[in-house]
């Protein structure tokens, strides 16, 4: 565990200005890049005016930094963005077991996304397909011509695959899958410039008529994957056992691998993770969102993205698989001054590090959740921490957001009405 140089008290319990300068000194951040962490110096309406249009302003969320997190042998600090109490906690927690195991082992595949290209009018499929196949090096070797850069730094086309779609609404046509390595970008750009490039060939080629030429969020050659062991004894609780914790998150989650009900909510909660932290390194969250969800159905079913099972010595496994197509340069990434600084807080040199790092918070917030739901409740964590957010709705100064806050969990009443009522009464006095 990173231990609080400066200070004996744990992280939480310090100050926002303390716990930048811990940072800073755990990290070697600049003061430039702690105002830009603290939305000091962020991003600001000119800057927002150039990534969308009919700008008016910007707009806050929280960010956190979960601790703990040991990734291929590597202290990360993870910032997260998200506005739901207990999520950092959580990660943070968890993290914490699960260096008694030695911590996350990540790792990911080549940076390989999927570009798409849906040609109709084609008057004999099979033909066409044929054709496209035997010119597959010619065409690859236009697509790799359409990022100069790209090509520089080792990436570029990789592979060309056509397929018969025959199960269509408006009938039978082809769809042509071009496979490129992107290295450290996401990689939208790059992809549908090269199917820009590449349309008046395969028109040409195949006889038909090329519409949608678009990437695939289904990015199930850039999959991203984790691992963790954690042994019984930092299992277990003052309530349960080592084995019974273990044998508790088995079970549920095997809900989830059985059924899409549960499986929507389970996977939400790794989500709750991933998101987070794609959502602070400016990353497209949508997108991986999309991608994660699908390839949870690729079986024609929906079901869990993780896996728990009990090792050959009793301990519990974890495993994480998912597609995570995300970026360190282009894009937000280079825009949005927190965007830069949360990159640099990570010590991330590439796009498939950031990726590791992001599945193994992903897994740590599923293992979170489980252990929650099978021990003492879901609720008694995350109300303690939504009890905060109540007493701050109802007008609460922040030196009373706590006590209001702690006297609505001991009463077992969080409502923004009570929180007034006491706020109220606090003043009376």
């Amino acid at each position: 565990m990173i231990a609080d140089k400066k200070s004996t008290a744990k992280f939480y319990e310090l100050s926002v200005d303390k716990r930048l300068e811990l940072l800073a000194e755990e990290t070697g951040l600049s003061t430039d890049d702690l105002a830009k962490l603290s939305g000091r110096s962020g991003l600001n309406e000119t800057q927002a005016d150039h990534m969308i249009e009919n700008v008016v302003g910007t707009y806050a969320l929280p960010l956190g930094i979960a601790r703990n997190f040991l990734v291929n042998g590597r202290e990360v600090q993870v910032p997260m963005v998200i506005e739901e109490p207990s999520v950092v906690a959580a990660a943070s927690f968890i993290a914490k077991l699960v260096r008694a195991g030695r911590g996350f082992t990540a790792s990911t595949d080549a940076p390989e996304m999927i570009g798409q290209m849906q040609v109709l009018d084609v008057a004999d499929l099979n033909a066409a397909k044929k054709a496209l196949e035997t010119e597959r090096e010619g065409l690859l070797a236009v697509a790799g011509e359409s990022d100069p850069l790209l090509k520089k730094l080792g990436g570029g086309a990789r592979d060309l695959q056509v397929r018969v779609i025959d199960d269509s609404p408006i009938g039978p046509f082809l769809v042509l899958h071009l496979i490129m390595d992107v290295r450290d970008a996401m990689g939208a750009n790059a992809i549908n410039t090269a199917l820009e490039r590449l349309s008046p060939l395969v028109e040409r080629i195949s006889g038909g008529r090329v519409l949608l030429r678009i990437l695939s969020n289904l990015a199930d050659h850039r999959l991203a994957r984790a691992t963790c062991v954690i042994p019984l004894e930092a299992l277990a609780t003052k309530e349960y056992s080592g084995e019974e914790v273990r044998d508790r998150v088995i079970e549920a989650w095997a809900f989830a691998a059985a059924d899409p009900y549960r499986a929507a909510t389970h996977n939400k909660g790794i989500m709750n993770g991933v998101d987070a932290v794609v959502l602070a390194t400016g990353n497209d969250w949508r997108a991986v969102e999309a991608g994660a969800h699908a390839y949870a159905a690729r079986s024609g079913k929906y079901t869990s993205l993780s896996k728990w099972a009990k090792g050959k010595n009793g301990e519990l496994i974890g495993e994480l698989e998912m597609p995570l197509a995300v970026g360190t340069v282009g894009g937000a990434t280079r825009v949005h001054p927190g965007a830069g600084a949360t990159l640099k807080l990570m010590g991330v040199a590439s796009a498939r590090e950031l990726a590791e790092v992001i599945v193994s918070v992903g897994l740590a917030q599923n293992l979170g959740a489980l252990r929650a739901l099978t021990t003492e409740g879901i609720q008694r964590g995350h109300m303690a921490l939504h009890a905060r957010q109540v007493a701050a709705a109802a007008g609460a100064p922040p030196e009373l957001v706590g006590p209001i806050a702690e006297q609505m969990v001991n009463e077992g009443h969080i409502h923004v009405d009570r929180a007034v009522e006491i706020l109220n009464s606090w003043r009376a006095i």
